[in-house]
């Protein structure tokens, strides 16, 4: 399982996927997932859409990971368009292809949901599926943080409490929000260590490439952009090539820096993209 991982003593090395629109578009994940594989990363998370639509391909995917690439995944889970039923049939899924390791999540509001079905969701936060998930078996349980706090949190001690809270249900690590400034994430860390949650941590970075991509990150997560950023995205806006070049170096530099102080894991979201992934990993620090 992933949480042995991290006792090893290193840095633990991570790639998100996510599965793609289309069925046929899957065979271009998979190369894409044979790429990252000779990365050798500890493991790779595949996402899920929030109303479920994704969570055959999830499995299926997650297996690939599992039994042809021969790396540990950890299956995405979204809470709010669940009930018990459906998240026990799910767990089974996953048990019968050797997956023991979910993100247990709270999920975006599905596009189609009615604002009555989303005021009577039977889970309302993804504390209320580690429970369940818990209950029925060992499995590993990651659940997400948020460096700037919860966009919904009224603060940042709010926030922590709630953390602490589902960690208190069984969570054995962590993966953080989006982040470009490092200072945000060791503030974080030492707040957390304060309320007494001191499980591992993966800095989830993102690497920026293109300047519609950074607007569409800071729109969907509320992260703030620093000025270096900010100032990077502005002298390349014109030269899309140069823009991916800056936007990679940036985000080596942000995780050379992590690692140099001390940083569990780095979990690094690909976008699908195996080349950027390549690029960030031949310059880091590793």
């Amino acid at each position: 399982m992933i949480k042995d991982i991290y006792k090893n003593g290193k840095t633990v090395f991570s790639f998100e996927v996510f599965p793609p629109k289309k069925n046929e578009e899957i065979y271009d994940l998979y190369k894409t997932l044979d790429t990252l594989t000779t990365l050798h990363p500890d493991f790779i998370s595949v996402t899920y859409g929030a109303g479920g639509s994704n969570s055959k391909k999830t499995a299926a995917i997650a297996a690939y990971i599992k039994n042809i690439c021969e790396i540990e995944p950890i299956a995405h889970m979204t809470a709010v368009a669940m009930d018990e039923a459906f998240l026990t049939q799910l767990l089974n899924e996953l048990s019968e292809k050797g997956i023991h390791n979910v993100l247990a999540l709270r999920g975006d509001r599905p596009r189609d949901m009615s604002d009555e079905d989303y005021e009577n969701r039977h889970f309302r936060y993804a504390e209320d599926i580690i429970k369940i998930i818990k209950k029925h078996s060992d499995i590993c349980v990651a659940a997400a943080c948020y460096p700037e706090m919860h966009p919904e949190s009224l603060s940042r001690e709010t926030d922590l409490q709630y953390l602490k809270q589902k960690i208190d249900c069984g969570v054995n690590f962590l993966i953080t929000q989006m982040f470009f400034d490092n200072t945000q994430f060791y503030r974080f860390r030492e707040e957390a260590h304060k309320h007494n949650i001191c499980i591992p941590i993966s800095a989830g970075i993102m690497p920026i490439t293109s300047a519609r991509q950074l607007g569409t990150s800071v729109s969907l997560s509320g992260t703030s952009v620093p000025q270096a950023l900010s100032n990077l995205v502005a002298k390349y806006a014109d030269n899309p090539t140069d823009l991916r070049k800056a936007g990679i170096d940036y985000a080596i530099n942000q995780i050379n820096d992590l690692i140099d102080n001390d940083i569990d894991g780095i979990h690094i979201y690909t976008m699908n993209k195996a080349s950027t992934a390549c690029e960030i990993m031949n310059g880091v620090n590793a």
